[in-house]
């Protein structure tokens, strides 16, 4: 399988869960305020209605490979403060299973940042890719 065509799957893999949890705010944002005032962040309902867009722009971004560098850079900035902020209680395994999880993605994020978006992406069709990501 070529290194682009496995691009591509990571970037589709990786953007799903973004592109659906962005767009289920929008849906739930009263819920999504709550939950991030719960854990004590101020002014929540602004935060859940950012965050609903950079998960969703983020995620289609991603998808498409549109300066992909950069929006991997900021998920795994994303995934790893989110886990930390929401999901990092020792003592509850399932939360923790949710933690490890905003790290993996974050993980694969940092190696899409590396790597680049691919031939198969919007990235590729402006130009905008290194030798090694091509």
């Amino acid at each position: 399988m070529s290194n682009s065509l496995i691009l591509l799957v990571a970037r589709i893999l990786l953007a799903f869960i973004f592109i659906l949890s962005g767009w289920g705010k929008f849906f739930a944002i009263d819920g999504t305020a709550g939950y991030i005032a719960s854990v004590g962040l101020p002014a929540a309902t602004l935060l859940a209605w950012a965050a609903a867009i950079f998960e969703l722009a983020g995620g289609i971004a991603i998808l498409v490979g549109f300066r992909t560098r950069e929006t991997a850079w900021a998920l795994a900035a994303f995934s790893v403060f989110t886990g930390f902020a929401f999901h990092f209680h020792p003592a509850d395994q399932m939360q923790m299973i949710m933690f490890m999880k905003n790290l993996a993605m974050a993980g694969g994020f940092l190696a899409l940042a590396n790597a680049g978006a691919g031939a198969l992406s919007l990235d590729a069709r402006r130009g905008a890719l290194t030798p090694a990501a091509a």
